[in-house]
Parts: structure tokens; sequence; C-alpha cells
């Protein structure tokens, strides 16, 4: 329990709040829809962000849903070592071919984020149209 208050406590800049949900939001939705995998970053023992990705084996994708790092950790590379691992545990999946996940079009830092770990930009807006969706593939 600890986790989870130490988790929803966790905050980006005033200026990226429309970036990402609440993590409150995505650990209810982790918990509803019971495919998503929401894991907490650390540095030693220091909560310092959160992401969520889940499988779809029918689709063979990975989707990451979620990353964020709290306004006192970011700029330090703790988002890059949260998505290479994650990249990581849907790659070791057999029937993994590809990940998507998309990001706000005014969020700059994600786009130079997923484009150096070598997501591309696939045309594709989110359904709410507020979103570039980007993909990896392998």
């Amino acid at each position: 329990m600890d986790n989870f208050r130490e988790c929803i406590h966790l905050n980006v800049r005033e200026d990226q709040k429309y970036f990402v949900a609440p993590n409150v939001y995505s650990l209810a939705e982790a918990k509803a829809d019971g495919v998503s995998n929401p894991l907490a970053i650390y540095n030693g023992d220091t909560m310092v962000g959160f992401i969520m990705y889940c499988f779809d084996p029918d689709e063979e994708m990975g989707y990451i849903d979620r990353l964020m790092v709290d306004a006192r950790y970011q700029g330090q590379g703790y988002g890059k070592t949260a998505m290479l691992e994650v990249i990581q545990r849907l790659k070791s999946l057999p029937a993994c071919k590809r990940i998507k996940t998309s990001f706000v079009h005014a969020n700059e830092a994600a786009d130079v984020l997923y484009a150096g770990l070598g997501f591309c930009r696939t045309g594709e807006v989110t359904e709410d149209g507020k979103e570039t969706v980007v993909i990896l593939e392998w």
C-alpha cells in the first residue's frame, strides 16, 4: 500500500499536466482492464516515475500506455531507462512483433525520446486527435 500511495503522489511539471493521465487513473485502469502492467520506476529506494504497458496477442503487438517521470527527477535518463526495460520485456515475448505508443503532439521531450529509441511515426493520431502514434518494429 505504501507503494501505491507513493506512486499516486508523483507529479509531472505543471505545464505537462495534460500530457499524461494521473497515476491514480492509470492504476485504476490497470485494475479494471486486467491486462495492463503498471510498474514504478525506481532509483535505488526512491520512486521517480511510472510506466504501464500491455501485450495484445491477437495483434502480436505491445503497447506502452503510460510513461511519466516526477518533475523532481526529469532529465536524468529515468524515462529512457524505463522504456528500454519495457521494450526488452515485450521483445522477449516470441509473439510480439512490434510496439506502439503515442504522445500528445506538444510533448517535444516524448517525441525526441521515442525517435531516439527507434520508434517511427505511423501517420496516425489517436481517436481523440490529440496524440501522435509511433511504432517500433523489428
